[in-house]
Formats: structure tokens, C-alpha cells, sequence
């Protein structure tokens, strides 16, 4: 049996394939620095995650500072918004008080006007619209001539009499009465 090699020869063989000019790779040197530059990639990404994981701690400390201020800012506010509402309740009432001042001068200077020469007013009293007019008399008919006066002045509406009582007993002879009307000013 005759054999025949057909590959070319061993010199030949071995110059066929990737060769670099003038070095001989060694793996091991090679994988070692594959590793340490690994190593360093991750030690240098380890570090800016330190450094970043800094700068955000950083920051929220800051912004809870911030925070801290607002809210004290906002509770400033709040109290500054109570006290405006408060002032203007007070100013709502002053204007209120200085507008309706007026009224019980008027009432006053109509009601002096109505009261005959024989009667007494002993007390004035106003509800919302209504007035209570209490006082003494030496006669039913100076009552009579008062609640007339006020019914025909124009200024007085709804004028009543709710109680009027003469006292027998009594030297002279006064009679005590109480009138109801509403002043229209």
C-alpha cells in the first residue's frame, strides 16, 4: 500500500494563518490584561456611582432644607391669610357701624318731634326693624295724640299700642303704655 500526502509540507503548514510581524502572542499576558482592564472598568464605574450617590444625597439634604423653609413660609402664609380675614371682618363691621350711625340720630330727631307736652318716654328699644317705645302719660288721650303723631309724620309705619294701663291707686293719675311701630327714616 502506497500512501501519498497531499498536504503540503510541515514548514508550509505552519505559515498559513494569522501571524503579526515580529510578535508571538501569549494568552495568558493577554487575558491577564483583558482582566485588569475589567477590573478597572468596573473599579472606575464603582466609583462615579460613589461619587453620583454623593452628589444625590447631597441634594436631597438641600431640598429637604428647602422644605423645611416652605412649609414655614406656608404656615407664615396661613397665618398672615387669617389675619387679613380678620381684619376685614373688623373693617366690614366699622364700615357697617359708620354707615348706620346716621340711623339713630335720624330716629331720634323724628321721634323728638312726635311727643306731645304731657307724655314721657321711659324706654326705646330696637329689634332689627321694630321699636318698643315704653313711657307715662297724664292722660289715654296723650297716648292717642303720640301714636297719631306718628302715623301721620310719614317716618313711622306700623304703628300699635301694646299695653296702656292707668294706676287708680296713684296721685295724679299717670297711665303707663307701650308702642310698637317700625321707623322707615
Amino acid at each position: 500500500m502506497i500512501k501519498i500526502n497531499l498536504s503540503a509540507s510541515g514548514s508550509a503548514r505552519h505559515g498559513r494563518g494569522f501571524h503579526l510581524p515580529g510578535l508571538n502572542p501569549n494568552l495568558g499576558l493577554l487575558f491577564g490584561l483583558l482582566y485588569l482592564g475589567a477590573v478597572g472598568g468596573l473599579g472606575g464605574y464603582w466609583w462615579s456611582l460613589g461619587a453620583e450617590r454623593t452628589r444625590l444625597t447631597g441634594e436631597i439634604d438641600r431640598a429637604q432644607t428647602e422644605l423645611v423653609r416652605l412649609r414655614e413660609e406656608i404656615g407664615q402664609g396661613t397665618t398672615i391669610k387669617a389675619r387679613v380675614a380678620e381684619m376685614r371682618k373688623r373693617v366690614d363691621v366699622i364700615e357697617t357701624l359708620t354707615r348706620d350711625q346716621g340711623r339713630p340720630i335720624k330716629l331720634i330727631d323724628a321721634f323728638a318731634d312726635m311727643i306731645p307736652r304731657d307724655l314721657w318716654i321711659t324706654g326705646l328699644e330696637e329689634r332689627s326693624s321694630s321699636l318698643r317705645i315704653s313711657g307715662t302719660a297724664f292722660s289715654a288721650t296723650a297716648v292717642a295724640d303720640f301714636m297719631a303723631n306718628l302715623r301721620a309724620s310719614g317716618r313711622f309705619a306700623d304703628v300699635d299700642i301694646v299695653v296702656s294701663r292707668q294706676d287708680l291707686s296713684k296721685t295724679p293719675r299717670v297711665v303707663t303704655f307701650e308702642v310698637t311701630c317700625r321707623f322707615e327714616g
